[in-house]
């Protein structure tokens, strides 16, 4: 259900307003005037707001003006009995998404602010899509080693120069290629990816180089090669270090003389690619133990950038943190919640087994889990770096015990995180329902949703109430 927000001066327009809209199924709060309309959509969020722009205390234009500089994306549609051409060009131009005089017509009120909900959501879906179609983040972080590594970045990114990257799981080494890729010469052409330690020894070299048809007994149509397809742009070899000897002795050829030639062929190709290679392992080791050839890591290691665990950049923390909590928050539809103090230090004292990566999934994690603002106990009790905390001890020291179940939780029967989150968030609307007696609107407002998406969470997990 949407949220709408009424600010005008006048009584009986609020009044009609209101009993219009709430009629069609909205949920309307109104004000009577600017100041405290703005304080309202600094607190809550709404989906809509229709501002009167003749008021006491604040202009509505005003109003507009600091909304909009708030929340850029809230639709407004104002409202005057004073209407003029001039007024509404200039609502326009501030943002506005319509301009309705008084006494307002019925069909025109219920289409605009239904034209201007759907333009609402239709601007959220594509701010989403497009954050979730580029893979290419910001490297965050300002503690001495990101410093360096950007700073390597924008030295070495405009060169030909061959990049080796190094770093443990989760670090974000594809990231750095990423960016090595997009301040590089070749930015305009494409950037292919290869993961070694995904593709089995015996079609590795077809993945790479390509294959005529019936060069082997699957080969039923040739096939084009990452090399080929990365020609003109850039090649990233993730995990280099499980690829297998014969590979590496064709790659190591292709990166001296440029040339390929494909699985079941005799035509060599010539090919214009830049090589960056990432790995989490220690290939010197690798190189001794004879699973490794020297030759190929001495051509491939011209520039080592090292990305450094999370552990050893604690101060960047709360930033990426912080970052994780707003972007997870807007593609869930959610004000962004806060993180305190305590919360913070917690987190950084953690392990962070699973470096960045780890960190994002417990941040989304935590917006699931907790409420307004997570506390230093929600990162005990929810984080769960280990596998062994029990999510509803910690939630007894907040005066909730049994959120959850009051019971360990058996991690081992959860395939992934995903069932995981489901089971987590299942549990925890469950027990905010029961806690409010079922009472649906009192309990979106407590965890801090839309009534219309908690029905569907409630639909969704198949939650009924207990018979009494």
């Amino acid at each position: 259900m949407a949220k709408l927000l009424i600010i005008d001066d006048e009584r009986a327009i609020r009044n009609t307003l209101r009993e219009i809209l709430e009629y069609e199924n909205y949920e309307v709060e109104d004000i009577d005037n600017g100041i405290e309309g703005l304080d309202l959509i600094r607190k809550k969020k709404y989906d809509l707001v229709l501002c009167d722009i003749k008021m006491n205390k604040m202009d509505g234009m005003e109003v507009l003006e600091q909304a909009l500089a708030y929340s850029p994306d809230l639709p407004f549609i104002m409202i005057s009995g004073h209407g003029t051409v001039e007024t509404a060009i200039e609502a326009s131009k501030k943002g506005a998404f319509d301009f309705i005089s008084k006494p307002p017509d019925l069909n025109r009120l219920l289409i605009t602010v239904r034209n201007a909900l759907d333009r609402g959501t239709l601007v959220t879906e594509t701010k989403v899509l497009k954050r979730k179609a580029s893979k290419t983040r910001d490297i965050l972080g300002s503690s001495e080693n990101i410093s360096k590594i950007k700073e390597t970045i924008e030295r070495v990114a405009p060169t030909e120069a061959r990049v080796l990257i190094t770093g443990a799981n989760g670090s974000g080494k594809e990231l750095v290629a990423r960016w090595l890729h997009e301040k590089s010469q070749r930015a305009e052409s494409p950037l292919i990816e290869v993961n070694c330690a995904a593709i089995p020894s015996e079609l590795i070299e077809s993945e790479l180089f390509g294959h005529e048809k019936g060069s082997f007994t699957s080969a039923v149509k040739q096939r084009i090669g990452k090399f080929e397809l990365a020609n003109g742009g850039t090649l990233f070899l993730d995990e280099i270090g499980d690829m297998s000897l014969s590979a590496q002795a064709k790659v190591l050829r292709a990166l001296q003389e440029h040339k390929i030639t494909r699985v079941g062929g005799e035509k060599e190709l010539e090919v214009n690619v830049r090589v960056l290679a990432a790995t989490n392992k220690d290939l010197l080791k690798e190189i001794e133990a004879g699973n490794f050839r020297m030759d190929l890591y001495h051509r491939l290691n011209v520039i080592n950038i090292h990305v450094p665990h999370l552990t050893e950049r604690t101060e960047d923390i709360p930033e990426i943190a912080l970052n994780f909590l707003e972007e997870i928050c807007r593609d869930y539809g959610m004000p962004v919640k806060k993180i305190s103090d305590g919360a913070m230090t917690a987190l950084q004292a953690l392990p962070w087994t699973g470096n960045v990566r780890e960190l994002h999934n417990m941040i989304e994690r935590l917006i699931i889990l907790s409420d307004k603002v997570i506390t230093e106990n929600d990162v005990v009790a929810f984080a769960n770096p280990g596998g062994g905390t029990n999510i509803g001890s910690a939630n007894s020291s907040n005066g909730h015990a049994g959120a959850v179940s009051g019971t360990a939780v058996d991690y081992d029967k959860f395939s992934n995180f995903q069932d995981y989150k489901d089971h987590a968030e299942r549990e925890f609307i469950k027990f905010k329902l029961e806690k409010n007696n079922w009472n649906v609107s009192k309990t979106a407002d407590d965890i801090d949703i839309q009534r219309s998406h908690l029905y569907s969470k409630i639909e969704k997990f198949g939650l009924k109430r207990a018979a009494e």
